[in-house]
């Protein structure tokens, strides 16, 4: 089963930052409606708002740098510039959308807007990227950069192949990483005060791969950290007992050449495909690092747990719908990809800067959008919006921000008001 062939509609939106869920939202956008609908008429206006729309810029001198999307068109960014006491700190964001792991895959994705830049447009920024106080609170002003996805491999590769047609696939998210990166620190962030390197689904994995490399571009005494959103996949079994993810991982490993990003400590005793789940390789990540993750990540339960190819019956539709509808023995499979999920990440709960937001709420990325971000009907745990536990991490050193969610179906009132997004 492909996981890299999801199309996004050429809108001005930051959904494009997710995969295509195989759940259906219907459910929850009927409890998100209803939930808006309860709400205070200046409540309702403040977690709406009119997001910034944020033109694309092209990556100079990309074809020269080999550093070019799937079909060899230059990589773009978009750039929006900080204000009053955020002048000098930065955001940048990496996008997410799914991987390409076959030539098959990658000739698709090369004519959408995840292979090509022929295909993007200006996109509108919200969540952690608006400039708007009410919205995010502490970030708002800074100088806010979104990488656009365009080489189906978490920005780690380096390599070429050929398409069906015989004309090349570039795959060289690792160059598009270096030389957006390389162009952004001619443009200011050279001199930023303070930054934090961030990315939702592939991109929030593509944050953790390149954290350290991020922390490596400025001075000691500069506060630099990483934020993960959703990017922390498994390598668990199916329904049937087959290792789905890592059956994509390894294609993406082999086709696209990402041994360069991986600790060389542990693709020197592993597998390389085992050192591109993050379960590895965070354990090498030097860098203060905040991960924000579902314990029943609603795609991870779709594309990992029951994938169709291991439901042919499709007793899992109506769960993976909506985890209200699932049977004690899916409940009980559920909570089996949590514990495996806690498990993986007592690492980064012994690493004292490190920060946890690990709810129970059936979602997949929450920092991209106004409403989960930080908004009157955000989740919450410890009382707190993923927006404001990531300030007091990011302030604090990530003391007392290692927030675990109970098992489902223990009540966080705040889970019933998220659309699965």
């Amino acid at each position: 089963m492909a996981m890299g062939t999801a199309r996004r509609t050429p809108l001005v939106s930051r959904r494009r930052q997710g995969f295509a869920v195989v759940s259906a939202a219907a459910p929850r956008l009927i409890v998100m409606l209803l939930a808006v609908a309860a709400m205070p008429s200046s409540s309702v206006a403040a977690a709406a708002g009119s997001p910034e729309v944020v033109e694309l810029t092209l990556l100079a001198n990309a074809r020269e740098k080999g550093a070019v999307c799937l079909d060899g068109s230059p990589p773009g960014y978009h750039l929006q510039r900080g204000f009053g006491s955020g002048e000098h700190s930065w955001i940048v964001n990496l996008e997410g959308g799914a991987w390409c792991n076959t030539t098959e895959d990658c000739s698709d994705r090369k004519m959408t807007d995840l292979g090509s830049s022929k295909f993007m447009k200006a996109i509108e920024f919200e969540g952690i990227l608006s400039n708007k106080r009410s919205q995010n609170p502490y970030f708002y002003n800074w100088n806010k950069v979104d990488i656009r996805y365009c080489d189906g491999g978490s920005f780690a590769g380096d390599a070429e192949g050929k398409d069906r047609n015989g004309t090349k696939l570039f795959f060289r998210g690792l160059r598009i990483w270096e030389a957006v990166v390389d162009e952004l620190m001619g443009k200011g962030l050279a001199t930023a005060k303070q930054a934090l390197l961030s990315g939702c689904s592939a991109g929030g994995l593509a944050a953790l791969l390149h954290c350290d490399d991020f922390r490596a571009r400025f001075a000691l005494e500069v506060p630099v950290k990483c934020l993960s959103d959703a990017g922390f996949f498994l390598d668990a079994k199916d329904l049937s007992g087959e290792r789905l993810m890592r059956s994509i991982f390894s294609g993406v490993v082999q086709l696209q050449n990402v041994r360069k990003v991986l600790p060389k400590d542990c693709i020197a005793e592993k597998d390389p495909t085992e050192c591109f789940f993050p379960a590895e390789f965070i354990k090498n990540i030097s860098t203060p690092t905040f991960i924000r993750n579902s314990g029943y990540d609603s795609y991870q339960v779709g594309n990992i747990v029951a994938p169709g190819g291991s439901d042919p019956g499709q007793s899992w539709a109506s769960c993976k719908a909506d985890i209200r509808n699932c049977t004690s023995a899916q409940i009980e499979a559920l909570h089996g990809f949590r514990k495996e999920l806690v498990e993986a990440l007592e690492v980064a709960q012994r690493k004292r800067d490190w920060g946890l937001f690990i709810d129970s709420c059936f979602n997949h990325c929450q920092t991209p959008f106004r409403i989960s971000w930080h908004s009157p009907i955000s989740l919450r745990l410890g009382n707190k919006t993923i927006a404001e536990a990531v300030a007091d991490w990011y302030i604090g050193g990530g003391h007392g921000v290692k927030e675990i969610d109970c098992e489902y179906p223990c009540i966080n009132p705040t889970c019933s008001s998220q659309l699965d997004l």
